[in-house]
């Protein structure tokens, strides 16, 4: 096996493996794809008028990652590793939801992807930072895209996002 004349340095191995399999090679950039995205979210409002939020930090994701199916093998290090699909479009509908929990850390949120096993939304924020949303909390997935991926790609835990009394 020649996997390590393959692999790049940017990623451990097993998320390497996961992020080539879906498809993903260093240097990957599909900005045409990123630009339709952004431009279905800029133009779409919810019923109650809730717009989304697009920045340089979420097409920049998109352009490199969107589009992947990422299913990990294996067992993960802490929890079991999530399967992503990047396409913020699992997001479209949740102009609200991301616009709220946005104000509440003091930045933007937009929308990245989705955990495919457990329907949990990811997004990011201007500054790049990776959150996941279900139906127990929201979470801080890592400081930027790769963390965030390394984060839910190798199964470990994400940091709960808690208020302050």
């Amino acid at each position: 096996m020649h996997a390590d004349r393959t692999s790049s340095t940017r990623f451990s191995v097993p998320v390497d493996a996961a992020l080539r399999a879906a498809g993903w090679l260093p240097g990957r950039w599909d900005i045409k794809q990123a630009e339709v995205w952004a431009d279905t979210l800029r133009s779409h409002a919810s019923p109650a008028g809730h717009r989304h939020a697009v920045f340089p930090a979420a097409v920049e994701a998109w352009a490199e990652f969107g589009g992947l199916h990422i299913n990990p093998t294996g067992t993960g290090r802490q929890i079991a590793p999530a399967a992503l699909h990047i396409d913020p479009l699992h997001g479209l509908h949740l102009a609200r939801t991301l616009g709220d929990l946005g104000r509440a850390l003091d930045t933007e949120l937009c929308p990245l992807g989705a955990e495919t096993d457990t329907h949990a939304l990811l997004a990011i924020d201007a500054e790049g930072r990776v959150y996941t949303l279900d139906h127990t909390g929201d979470w801080y997935a890592g400081p930027d895209i790769d963390h965030a991926l390394t984060t839910l790609i190798a199964g470990l835990e994400p940091q709960r996002l808690t208020t302050q009394a």
